[in-house]
């Protein structure tokens, strides 16, 4: 409990107001005010070919990173309380997690300098309207690639293989996700993957939807609901902040992260991309490889991972 309360209580990042922005996902207003085997996806998940399938790698300069270079800083929208992926650490009150590490390693690409970044902490619902309103550039928040987001938005190429399941206490009946969700109350973000696979399956249970994710944990914690179903790359780190939880069952989708940008700005979806071909296979302390150690394995415990393949369409 001590751990999640203290990623809630830390101050938010500067705070992402509402207004219409210019096509391409910069800001009207640019200011400084501010691991079992993995089961098949739901039926009916993905209706279109390849949704992991991204633009060519380019690094030629469009509108989008003209945008951005003359603003002099990159608008990310990330999470801040995702223990590993997107959180303030308590020990230096430095904003950091995997997610970071990407979004570091496309401003040194863009900008030449990984600190030239505003963070802008958005809840999981508010993903898609940032960048279709302009008030980010792109969003580093494991949002999962799918089809009904590519009609909203654009996505670079994979940069992370994740799975739902469900997370419970672990004096749980809960077997997974199946009938013994049943008469239970089960949490879920508002606008992710989670809350839909509940939607088309709840297997009788309640659905309890909050704004983030960390706030299901809260909820769990406190005796509210009975379960969480989430990305279980998401909730490895959310059992290693309380290990009075865990995983039970198995993943029931295979999803795909990937960086989320305005459908305008092409230009810089092909960057993004040029930036991930680098980022899969460096060597450096910028790299995946490296990413993933400091941030992830030591509670999914997959020594050896990889990022996926990238898949072009153009």
């Amino acid at each position: 409990m001590a751990g999640a309360c203290a990623l809630t209580a830390v101050a938010v990042l500067l705070p992402l107001a509402h207004g219409t922005g210019a096509p391409g996902g910069r800001p009207a207003q640019h200011a400084v005010q501010e691991a079992p085997a993995v089961a098949p996806a739901l039926p009916g998940a993905d209706t279109c070919p390849d949704p992991e399938a991204s633009l060519r790698p380019n690094g030629a300069d469009g509108a989008a990173i003209q945008r951005i270079k003359a603003a002099g800083k990159l608008v990310a929208g990330v999470d801040q309380n995702s223990y590993r992926w997107g959180y303030r650490d308590p020990a230096t009150g430095q904003l950091t997690g995997f997610d970071i590490d990407l979004v570091r390693a496309i401003a040194q690409d863009v900008l030449g300098d990984p600190d030239a970044v505003i963070y802008r902490a958005i809840p999981t619902s508010e993903r898609i309207p940032a960048l279709k309103e302009g008030r980010v550039d792109i969003v580093v928040r494991t949002m999962t690639i799918n089809c009904e987001r590519l009609e909203e938005v654009a996505f670079s190429t994979a940069y992370f293989e994740a799975g739902q399941q469900v997370l419970a206490p672990r004096n749980t009946s809960i077997t997974g996700y199946d009938t013994s969700l049943k008469g239970r109350r089960i949490c879920t973000a508002a606008g992710s993957t989670a809350e839909a696979a509940l939607v088309k399956q709840s297997y009788g249970s309640v659905p309890v939807s909050v704004p983030n994710q960390l706030d299901c944990l809260v909820r769990l914690q406190l005796g509210q609901v009975d379960g969480i179903v989430t990305d279980n790359a998401l909730a490895a780190g959310q059992a290693a902040q309380d290990p009075s939880v865990m995983l039970v069952g198995t993943p029931f989708t295979r999803e795909y992260y990937g960086v989320a940008m305005n459908k305008e700005a092409t230009d810089l979806v092909r960057r993004v991309n040029k930036v991930l071909e680098g980022y899969r296979a460096g060597g450096g302390s910028s790299a995946w490889t490296a990413s993933y150690n400091r941030h992830l394995n030591a509670d999914l415990r997959g020594a050896g991972a990889t990022a996926p393949a990238p898949k072009y369409r153009d």
